[in-house]
């Protein structure tokens, strides 16, 4: 049977809401019993649209396309209803709020009235800077994504509606699970566009993870990934292009038993050729990666209980 994490006080489970939809932000299960202490999240895979989004946007099919981490959720579901795993999928589409970003992470030139204080330039809005920021403003091979900026009003109810409870969620279940086993771990589930060769003959690696260069988690369960994609004969990379983002950052927390990493599949492995639509690929990925969660499971159970990673190659 699954559970929804309660509010602060047992009040009903926080899901967010999307402005001008009324729909759920995401919703998070955590089974009363799960056999590992794994959170699988999709952050990126939102399509609930509100009709003013859609008008707002410029070319808006190819656009939420180009976007959305696209069926990541059904990846997500799947791998969840495999291995027992706990499950947070959003439902806001990235183009409304990116929420791995940080709110600081804005350009506020698309908003009404600019920004409410003096922004300098820094890391923290680096992402931004190049129209990927909070709110994204431009795409590669797209240009600008909106016909009009937005009002301060829509920028604080995105943030109150879906950033703010999505990551309060997010918190509370990964630290409810490290009560519960003593150890926990976040897998942040996206897709990536196919990665180019690097030289004649090279082939690109199908899966990137990401551990934020050894910050987020243990560095012997991103060597267990590795290995057992291998014994699948799956090319995977570590940390490049993708490392992991604010999502790692703000939730990791490796020395109190909380682990994470994001794990980054190509599309075109279980999507059509427009990545579009889940491909005939798909349920494989989908077995795939629930071998994947639950052997990582294991591994993060045994640290819970106070033991040491076993060598990779063993």
């Amino acid at each position: 049977m699954d559970e929804q994490m309660a509010g602060p006080g047992g009040d009903a489970p926080p899901r967010g809401a999307i402005p001008g939809h009324g729909g759920p932000a995401f919703t998070l299960h955590v089974p009363r019993d799960t056999p590992i202490p794994v959170l699988v999240a999709a952050p990126h895979a939102g399509r609930d649209y509100p009709p003013a989004v859609i008008e707002a946007m410029r070319n808006a099919d190819y656009s939420a396309l180009r976007l959305e981490d696209r069926y990541v959720d059904l990846l997500a579901h799947e791998i969840a209803e495999a291995t027992g795993a706990a499950l947070l999928v959003a439902h806001a589409p990235r183009a409304m709020l990116d929420l791995n970003r940080a709110c600081e992470d804005m350009d506020w030139s698309m908003v009404e009235g600019g920004a409410p204080r003096e922004v300098r330039n820094s890391l923290v809005n680096r992402r931004s800077r190049s129209g990927l920021g909070l709110i994204p403003r431009r795409l590669a091979g797209v240009g600008e994504l909106w016909k009009r900026s937005i009002t301060r009003g829509e920028l604080e109810a995105r943030i109150d509606g879906i950033h703010k409870p999505y990551h309060a969620a997010l918190g509370q279940a990964l630290e409810t699970l490290r009560d519960r086993w003593g150890a926990a771990l976040l897998i942040d589930l996206h897709s990536m566009p196919p990665l180019r060769p690097r030289f004649p003959g090279d082939r690109p690696a199908e899966f990137v993870i990401g551990d934020r260069f050894g910050a987020a988690c243990n560095p012997g369960l991103a060597a267990q990934g590795f290995a057992f994609l291998a014994r699948h004969e799956r090319r995977a990379a570590h940390n490049r292009p993708y490392a992991g983002g604010y999502i790692l950052d703000r939730h990791a927390a490796p020395a109190r038993g909380i682990h994470a990493m994001q794990v980054e599949i190509c599309r075109a492995t279980y999507l059509d050729a427009q990545f579009a639509e889940p491909s005939a690929r798909m349920p494989a990925m989908a077995k795939l990666l629930g071998g994947l969660v639950r052997e990582l499971g294991d591994v993060v159970a045994a640290l819970g209980r106070g033991g040491t990673l076993p060598l990779a190659a063993e």
